[in-house]
């Protein structure tokens, strides 16, 4: 864990006390600790005093101490090594934390974090110039099947895209937070499946009336549907319809006895699955190629461009930024087909990158993305 220290004085008040409402919020959590026991409320304290201040000072650490008569260093231990504590001043209108454990990094969090070092400030734990947003990367903040997600506050927002970060860090700074729906940004209720219920839809399978009456009538469906029937039965838990199981010879509970030639006959195939067709090199959409220039752009600094796909770019006639840049949506499509992709130009904003690195190099590049190309 990295050493946590106090802001620097020029930044600290010289005193600080709780409202009329936190004192009354602070006594009540003394009263929930047996006498004797009184300092055990030091973390709600700390946390209403930062609730308040947006950040827990050096006087308000001196302040909850005296409340609970306990020694500095004691109240000084607990604010240092909490992580939940900011020692630092955050944003007045917006403090970002950002999810980047596993499930959110998979999800797409260091995107998120490359728009907070846009919009805010390159460094975690700096806040922009008005002094009203700053941003860190912490561990688990609990929501891992809607990653990516951050929360600002008390407040958690889910299922993030970078675009829809980006919406929110701007109503903040608006000082429109309020208006700003929590939770999941997709439509998704809470933790439900993306694609809705899956289960317990309707209390059809919980009440035992509506179970029994179900199976009896699953029952007398099957039963009217095997009378008549021309179809041999067969094992539907094995793979294959002709195991030595259904064969006549074998003493089986059915009634029917089934020759393997009469269950293949009843079998269907499985169907193949249909092969994605590459678009053709003669299609409108494909983007106009160059002849090899004397000064070949190095396409491997367009983040997911590797050597082989930078090799079949040449193929192409692709051999600038510039040539990049110019893609229209027809051109990113063609390409993303060619390379079967399956929309990962769009995820990854070659344009973007195509366009910052021909207008100024890397240079450009960490300026605009706030890192180097990899």
């Amino acid at each position: 864990m990295s050493v946590r220290r106090l802001a620097e004085a020029s930044v600290q008040p010289t005193s600080f006390a709780f409202n009329k409402a936190f004192t009354a919020q602070a006594k009540t959590w003394i009263k929930k600790y047996p006498k004797g026991r009184e300092q055990s409320a030091v973390i709600p304290l700390l946390m209403l005093a930062q609730e308040q201040d947006g950040w827990v000072t050096k006087a308000a650490i001196e302040h909850v101490a005296d409340m609970l008569a306990m020694p500095y260093i004691r109240a000084l231990e607990v604010a240092t090594f909490y992580t939940q504590f900011q020692l630092k001043p955050v944003g007045t209108r917006a403090h970002i934390q950002v999810c980047g454990t596993t499930p959110c990094m998979l999800r797409g969090s260091e995107e998120l974090m490359d728009v907070c070092r846009s919009k805010i400030h390159h460094d975690q734990f700096h806040t922009n110039e008005a002094g009203t947003l700053s941003w860190e990367e912490v561990e688990c903040l609990g929501a891992c099947v809607n990653a990516p997600m951050v929360m600002i506050f008390k407040d958690t927002y889910e299922d993030l895209t970078p675009e829809r970060l980006g919406e929110i860090i701007d109503q903040f700074e608006a000082g429109k937070g309020a208006q700003v729906k929590t939770g999941p940004q997709t439509g998704r209720v809470f933790s439900a499946p993306l694609t809705g219920l899956t289960s317990l839809a309707d209390e059809k399978g919980v009440l035992k009336t509506t179970r029994d009456k179900a199976a009896k009538a699953a029952a007398k469906a099957a039963k009217a549907a095997a009378v008549g029937t021309a179809v041999p039965p067969s094992n539907a838990a094995k793979p294959k319809t002709d195991a030595i199981e259904t064969s006549p010879a074998v003493k089986s509970p059915s009634k029917v006895k089934a020759a393997p030639a009469a269950e293949k006959a009843a079998s269907v195939a499985a169907p193949k699955a249909a092969a994605a067709a590459k678009p053709s090199l003669e299609d409108k959409n494909r983007p106009a190629g160059i002849a090899k220039p004397a000064a070949v752009d190095d396409l491997k600094l367009i983040s997911g461009v590797g050597p082989k796909i930078e090799g079949t770019l040449h193929e192409l006639g692709i051999f600038t930024f510039g040539q990049v840049a110019s893609w229209k949506k027809a051109e990113r499509d063609w390409v993303d087909g060619y390379l079967n992709f399956k929309g990962r130009i769009e995820r990854d904003d070659w344009v973007k990158q195509a366009k910052a690195l021909a207008k100024g190099g890397v240079a450009e590049y960490v300026r605009v993305f706030g890192k180097k190309p990899v």
